[in-house]
């Protein structure tokens, strides 16, 4: 706690949940939740959730090499990007392991924006580094004293379109998905990390971040607008079956994008973008993927942890659980399985590992791998990769 640093919403978190709900996270102070997990996970799907993400990374690329440079570090078209236009990309190694994912924003022909995992800010930072960008300028936009500076703010679900028209005096409803507006020097942006079908990412300056915090929260009293936590961007972000790095990208598994369901991302037919050779190799040659199960949740079940085990209909171990979380009465987990039995409504089991010295007394498992015969402990079935909402 001592060594994370604080947001520049760290004193909003402090009033609204208290100092025993804020955690360390990706090197800051951030809070675990305000209200309930619960409360919020249902808030975003209902009306809406506000969010501090001003702890990730936002990088400008600016100059006239910039989308060259941005071609070359990314594995996403970005000459397919038009101003006002972002789009979804990785950033690989030389090994084509992913170093993170990122969203690329195109401000105009020579402006970009490029968000990355707070986790991931300083290993992206030196691989660019390492990289060479000459003849573009790199400038991080979280530094406070910058005229242009820019932090997120994300507000998720069906009710944010009309609060942010109130703010901001635009019609949020006719913005496209991965499509931005610039409105009162914020950038307003169709994206997030929830799965809601509305949901706008708002880049604010750091000085002016806790002010509109505050008017989000004032002008969504009545639709029911309230601060969300890491819980249930956690809980959002699984249920609706989007990756996160170190779980269903790269991590102990080394997950590759492909592994994850985001083949898309990566343009093969793209010329000369780092990893590509390496990424290549592994487009086709992968025996596992990421599946999406539904189990039963609630008062009296066991909840299902990360590394535990999955099993076919037979009790042979074909994968483990990545993360999980609750949603209502369910238990949704993404996980990585063989896939031969990643098959819409294809039954299969979870195996509790170990969860203590009793559990080991008794004999449960502390590690298992694909192909122990095992004996399911709940029984559920695969559902479809990603939810719609």
């Amino acid at each position: 706690m001592a060594d994370a640093k604080k947001t520049v919403l760290f004193e909003k978190h402090e009033s609204l949940a208290g100092k025993s709900r804020i955690v360390p996270f990706a090197g800051w102070l951030m809070p675990l939740w305000y209200q309930s997990i619960n409360t919020e996970h249902s808030a975003v799907r209902k009306t809406a959730g506000l969010f501090d993400c001003t702890h990730m990374a936002v990088l400008q690329i600016k100059g006239k090499g910039a989308q060259d440079f941005l071609n070359v570090l990314a594995t996403n078209d970005v000459s397919m990007l038009k101003p006002g236009r972002a789009q979804y990309s990785y950033i690989l190694n030389s090994d084509g392991d992913v170093i993170d994912d990122v969203i690329i924003y195109c401000v105009s022909d020579s402006n970009y924006m490029m968000v990355a995992n707070a986790a991931n800010e300083q290993k992206v930072k030196n691989w660019i580094n390492n990289v060479g960008h000459t003849g573009t300028e790199i400038k991080d936009l979280k530094e406070p004293f910058l005229p242009d500076a820019k932090v997120d703010i994300a507000l998720q679900g069906p009710a944010s379109a009309q609060c942010l028209k109130d703010i901001f005096g635009v019609d949020f409803g006719s913005v496209n998905p991965f499509a931005f507006v610039q409105a009162q020097d914020c950038i307003i942006s169709r994206t997030g990390y929830t799965g809601a079908k509305v949901g706008f990412e708002i880049f604010v300056h750091p000085s002016k971040a806790p002010q509109l915090w505050d008017m989000i929260l004032e002008k969504g009293k009545n639709p029911g607008i309230v601060p969300c936590g890491l819980g249930a961007r956690d809980s959002l972000r699984i249920e609706a079956g989007l990756p996160l790095y170190g779980h269903e990208l790269n991590g102990e598994f080394n997950i590759s994008p492909f592994q994850a369901g985001y083949g898309w991302a990566i343009k093969l037919q793209k010329l000369g973008f780092l990893g590509k050779e390496a990424i290549e190799k592994k487009a086709s040659d992968y025996d596992t993927e990421v599946a999406r199960l539904k189990f039963a949740g609630g008062r009296g079940i066991r909840p299902i942890r990360r590394f535990d085990g999955i099993l076919n209909n037979d009790g042979i171990c074909i994968g483990q659980v990545l993360s999980c979380a609750s949603a209502g009465d369910r238990q949704i987990v993404l996980a990585l399985i063989e896939k031969k039995y990643n098959i819409m409504d294809a039954p299969v089991g979870v195996y509790y590992l170990a969860r203590s010295q009793e559990h080991i007394r008794q004999g449960r498992r502390q590690r298992i791998k694909i192909g122990d015969s095992l004996t399911a402990d709940l029984v559920g079935k695969v559902v479809e990769r990603f939810e719609k909402f």
